[in-house]
């Protein structure tokens, strides 16, 4: 499981979707699953931005979807000076946790995150 959290939406987060997207639809027998959650304190307009981002670039693996509050679910314990947090787990153990603050998440690291799937995966 791949779980993505965004205090925004910028085209580094773009590439990364769109690239994960790819990575699930391949891995589906692999039972492997991701979500985005958007964390935002204005849902419904999270919302519409994410059923316009979800059509433009034609994500059809990965659900999108909002919580309400920046500071994200409690359990998570998202960072708050993370834009981006990206946190991969297998039986409910997480092998992956890569958190970004504001412009960190470059195509290089975009790069590093995806690799990281191999964690995951069997």
């Amino acid at each position: 499981m791949v779980n993505i959290f965004t205090r925004k939406i910028t085209d580094e987060l773009t590439s990364l979707v769109k690239q994960m997207d790819a990575v699930v639809g391949k891995n589906k027998s692999e039972r492997m699953a991701s979500f985005v959650v958007l964390l935002t304190d204005d849902p419904d307009e999270g919302e519409e931005q994410l059923a316009a981002f979800a059509k433009k670039h034609k994500i059809k693996n990965i659900p999108l979807t909002v919580f309400d509050g920046l500071a994200g679910p409690p359990a998570y314990k998202i960072a708050k000076d993370a834009e981006q947090t990206v946190l991969m787990w297998q039986r409910a153990r997480v092998k992956a946790n890569h958190a970004y603050t504001a412009g960190k998440l470059s195509d290089k690291e975009v790069k590093i995150v995806l690799n990281s799937t191999k964690k995951i995966l069997p």
